[in-house]
């Protein structure tokens, strides 16, 4: 299993060994206590999600409130996405950035994203479907979005006419998610986790 830092800091793309024979394969997809050496602290397993998407849907971009926020540990089970994050902390060398990691059944690559991060990703393929674990569960009152479309952020979706849903395509902009004071701070999320550290 490999890890490696994304340019949005404390986001990880992590690869696993896959080990085939005439019958198979078999891998690691995740291991709690390689991921803790590498974030510096436990990812707490609270819920887990499965997403079915056609061709060209995307979703996002999704945040939580911090604390506690939603960290996210996401993999394609099936098809492929273009998964993005997007730093959305107020107060971060990285705000307003964002990368794509392309995750798929083929190289089986996962995303750790780190509390006050945003995510989305668009389908690649039709039933393209994503499996994925929280460090918290859902809740609808902590829980926001940012259009995934907006000019300012400037995500290159690979869809001629991404879908979306109807919540994020009335998602607030960027611009007008920090001017209501939407967004996490990066000092705030950073003490958070420093917290989860020290417990």
């Amino acid at each position: 299993m490999k890890f490696r830092e994304l340019s949005i800091p404390g986001a990880f793309e992590v690869t696993p060994q896959q080990h085939g024979d005439p019958r198979g394969l078999f891998m690691e997809w995740y291991r709690f206590d390689r991921l803790e050496e590498v974030v510096g602290h436990p990812l707490r397993l609270a819920q887990g999600n499965l997403s079915v998407s056609a061709k060209d849907v995307v979703r996002g971009i999704h945040f939580a409130d911090v604390p506690p926020g939603q960290a996210k540990y996401v993999s394609c089970v099936r098809g492929a996405v273009l998964d993005v994050v997007v730093d959305l902390r107020v107060g971060s060398p990285a705000f307003g950035k964002w990368e794509f990691v392309r995750l798929d059944d083929t190289e089986r690559k996962s995303v750790y994203i780190p509390e006050g991060v945003g995510h989305g990703f668009c389908a690649l393929t039709d039933d393209a479907t994503l499996s994925y674990v929280c460090s918290e569960t859902y809740n609808p009152t902590g829980e926001h979005a940012v259009h995934p479309l907006d000019p300012d952020l400037g995500i290159e979706w690979p869809a001629d006419a991404p879908q979306l849903s109807a919540r994020d395509a009335a998602a607030p902009t960027l611009a007008e998610a920090i001017a209501s004071g939407l967004l996490p701070d990066y000092r705030q999320c950073l003490a958070y986790t420093e917290g989860l550290r020290t417990n």
